[in-house]
């Protein structure tokens, strides 16, 4: 807001306005004069005043016309009017001029005085006025920013809550993915305490024992999956995930994968099947590579419905790529956007369906080898994960 404030005077003798504007002048005030009603009209449209001072007997467009149009125009109507007139009181101008909204009517000669204190009166209800309305827009502000903050804070406490659920979640899908093998080995170990306890010795043939060490193997083995799966979460977040590249010939490392898997694959009664085509040869992690195939044919096989499975390598001209797909139940359209986030698990039939950081750690170790990873999918009709490498290896990051 300025630090001026406009009073307009409107009469039409040049010696009236020039006595006004002398008396009611201050370094703080802005004087406007007209010396016609259609004058003023146009000062008022265009500035913002404290105070209109209107001589009664104008010609043309007289001081009561003047006022009756300014309380007729939403920008003026709030303006106040002191009338002044020579005209002695018997005319009863002053009775008129409070008709069309006066706040005062003046007799000349002035008096000075009373002039100067009616300005200052009025000058200083404006400027109250203004501060008043300065201070609600400064609380309207404040308003809206401790909304914004209040609305922050309860997506904070949203987001807060969200992670302590997650945090619970995942401690209780920890504790039930480890007690599963850990049962398992118990039990086992029970068993043979209980075989050793009654000397039966002789059950300990050869055949037992290698079926004892596959037992022991395949729990052993679930339960170090989960822990490395547990600690590439942890250097994902951290930043700390490492990418190691080495010359690596992509057919032949999945011809080692899926024969690796070759009696999972039995147990679940869905074959795996390779088309790796020509040799591809580049720069990749082989480590991470090996478990972003594992990952997804474990999927597959988990989910297949007991049904083949399809591995394809295809040489495209900037790049490897790699598909595995299922004939099983399929995944939905909004399983699909959340797959690849941690902690998102689709449940297989047995009701288990791991810590969902399978999915998520596949595509944090593609994206690190610069590539991409897609699913098309339609419920009953199986799925396709596809694996995009670029042969040639993204950049290391900045130190």
């Amino acid at each position: 807001m300025s630090n001026t404030t406009n009073i307009l005077i409107v009469d039409d003798l040049p010696e009236n306005l020039l006595a006004l504007n002398a008396l009611i002048r201050q370094d703080d005030r802005t004087i406007f004069q007209a010396s016609s009603g259609e004058e003023a009209l146009d000062q008022l449209l265009e500035h913002d005043f404290a105070l209109a001072i209107l001589d009664v007997q104008m010609p043309g467009m007289n001081g009561f016309e003047l006022a009756e149009l300014m309380r007729g125009t939403e920008k003026t109507r709030h303006i106040p009017i002191v009338f002044v007139s020579a005209a002695g009181k018997e005319s009863n101008y002053a009775f008129k001029g409070y008709g069309t909204g006066a706040v005062d009517f003046l007799y000349k000669p002035l008096d000075m005085e009373a002039v100067r204190s009616k300005v200052n009166v009025f000058v200083e209800l404006y400027r109250q006025r203004h501060e008043t309305r300065r201070q609600v827009q400064v609380l309207e502000t404040i308003r809206q920013e401790q909304d914004v903050l209040l609305q922050k804070l309860h997506a904070t406490q949203g987001e807060l809550q969200a992670s302590i659920r997650m945090r619970d979640d995942f401690m209780s899908m920890v504790a039930h993915e480890l007690r599963t093998p850990l049962n398992t080995l118990f039990l086992e170990a029970q068993l043979r305490k209980m075989q050793l306890d009654r000397g039966r010795t002789d059950v300990f043939d050869a055949p037992y024992l290698n079926a004892m060490v596959a037992r022991d193997k395949r729990q052993i083995e679930a339960m170090m999956r989960l822990i490395d799966d547990m600690m590439d979460v942890t250097r994902i977040r951290s930043n700390a995930l490492s990418i190691r590249p080495v010359e690596v010939e992509l057919s032949a490392l999945l011809a080692r994968v899926v024969d690796n898997l070759s009696n999972q694959a039995a147990a679940a009664g869905s074959p795996i099947t390779l088309d790796a085509g020509q040799p591809v040869t580049a720069l990749w992690d082989e480590f991470r590579i090996e478990q972003v195939v594992i990952n997804l044919l474990t999927n597959a096989l988990r989910y297949g419905d007991g049904k083949p499975v399809a591995v394809s390598l295809r040489l495209l001209p900037q790049s490897a790529c790699i598909s595995v797909r299922d004939q099983g139940r399929g995944i939905s359209a909004t399983d699909q956007l959340r797959i690849f986030e941690q902690f998102s698990r689709v449940a297989s039939d047995d009701g288990t369906g791991g810590l969902g950081l399978g999915l998520f750690i596949t595509r944090q170790l593609v994206q690190a080898h610069g590539g991409s990873i897609s699913v098309e999918s339609r419920p009953g009709e199986g799925a396709v994960f596809t694996v995009t490498l670029p042969l040639t290896p993204p950049a290391p990051p900045a130190a």
